[in-house]
Order: C-alpha cells, then sequence, then structure tokens
C-alpha cells in the first residue's frame, strides 16, 4: 500500500505571508499548498487527506475562527495552527478550547512553526491509524450473527459459558461454539481483549439489556 504524502495546507489571504511560509515548508521537505479563502479550501478535495492546517484569524469572508467551527461541525478531525498579526487572550483561549495545536501571533519564529507543524502532522497520523483501526474493528463486529453479538456481550459482561447458557436458554456446547466463531471474527485472543474492543466500539455490556435476546433454541 502507497504511503500518501501528508500536506500543510495554508490559509492566508496575505500572499507575502503565504509564500514565505511555504518556503519554510519547502526548505524541510514538507509539502504546502496555499488558499486565499476558508471557502477554497472548503471546496479543495485535498482537505480530506492528510496533513495539518495553518490558518489565518482574519480573512476575507469566513474567518478562521468560522472555518473552524464549521470543520468540528462537519466532523473533519484536521489539526490547526493558528496564525494572526491581531490576536488577543480570547481568541487564542477559544481557538485552543476547540482544538487547536498552538496559536501565533505574527511575526513568529520559523522553528516555533516547524515544531508545531511537526506536532500537528504526528497528531493526524495518529487519529488517522486509530481511526482505520476502528474502522476495520467495527467491519469485524458486523460480521458477526445476532446470536454471536448476544454470545459477545455476555462474555463482556463477565459471564461463563455456564451462566449464558442459561440466560439465552441453549447448551453450554452451542455457546462454546458462537463464542469460539465469534472471537475467530473479531481476532480476539482472550477476554480482555474483547472488552477493550468493546469499549471502543461504545457496545454496552448490561446482562439485564441482553436478557431475552432470543428465545430457547437449540441451533448454531
Amino acid at each position: 500500500m502507497s504511503v500518501v504524502e501528508p500536506i500543510v495546507f495554508i490559509v492566508d489571504d496575505d500572499r507575502a505571508v503565504g509564500d514565505a511560509i511555504k518556503r519554510l515548508l519547502d526548505s524541510v521537505g514538507l509539502r504546502g499548498q496555499i488558499f486565499r479563502t476558508a471557502q477554497e479550501f472548503l471546496d479543495s478535495p485535498l482537505r480530506h487527506g492528510p496533513g495539518c492546517l495553518i490558518l489565518d484569524v482574519r480573512l476575507p469572508g469566513p474567518s478562521g475562527l468560522d472555518l473552524q467551527r464549521e470543520l468540528l461541525r462537519t466532523r473533519t478531525t484536521i489539526p490547526i495552527i493558528f496564525i494572526t498579526g491581531h490576536g488577543d487572550v480570547p481568541m487564542s483561549v477559544q481557538a485552543m478550547k476547540a482544538g487547536a495545536v498552538e496559536f501565533f501571533t505574527k511575526p513568529f519564529r520559523d522553528h516555533q512553526l516547524l515544531d508545531a507543524v511537526q506536532q500537528a502532522l504526528d497528531q493526524d497520523r495518529v487519529a488517522r491509524a486509530q481511526n482505520a483501526e476502528r474502522d476495520e474493528l467495527r467491519k469485524r463486529f458486523e460480521s458477526l450473527t445476532p446470536r454471536e453479538v448476544a454470545v459477545m456481550r455476555l462474555v463482556v459482561a463477565g459471564l461463563l459459558n455456564k451462566q449464558i447458557a442459561s440466560r439465552l436458554g441453549i447448551s453450554e456446547i452451542t455457546v462454546k461454539v458462537r463464542r469460539s466463531r465469534m472471537m475467530k471474527k473479531l481476532k480476539a485472543k482472550s477476554p480482555i481483549e474483547l472488552a477493550h474492543m468493546a469499549e471502543r466500539l461504545a457496545i454496552g455490556v448490561s446482562v439485564v439489556a441482553v436478557g431475552g435476546i432470543e428465545p430457547p433454541t437449540r441451533g448454531l
């Protein structure tokens, strides 16, 4: 599988500033892409790829803070580094509370910006890896049958095979078969690992909730 090169997106209507930042990124082997407005960035399909965003607060049209809010609203989790020539404490606090990596007032030092960019790219890489892992886990979970899900919930709730059999009205051997299939599909090596998977999938494990999940049956 080919690795997609991350892009450092620069949204700044000051051409001199944008060009200077791009040259700085080029000097350390990072790819930069300049946009003059928030809408130009939103219209670019590149924004969905790996990278981070260097964002001026004051822009023609929607501001940098407006763009941050829009990205949050659409659950676009790209790390943001704010830059501004007219910053104040409330503005920086607002940006940081909303998840910004850093907030710089112009002029700033090159090494400070590069350090923040590296932090943002690392953050994006970790988040994308976690999302891919969660998506893969979700696909495995969706491959389970409803009866296997019922067994999974009770295993995670801490019930033994005999207790699960009694709860579901099936034989203990049937529980063992379904449990084995379920663990194999999820690639879970132990009940503890299974519990961690259930937590990541936000799957409820209440024994009360699974009571009566299926009628007594001897089928597998």
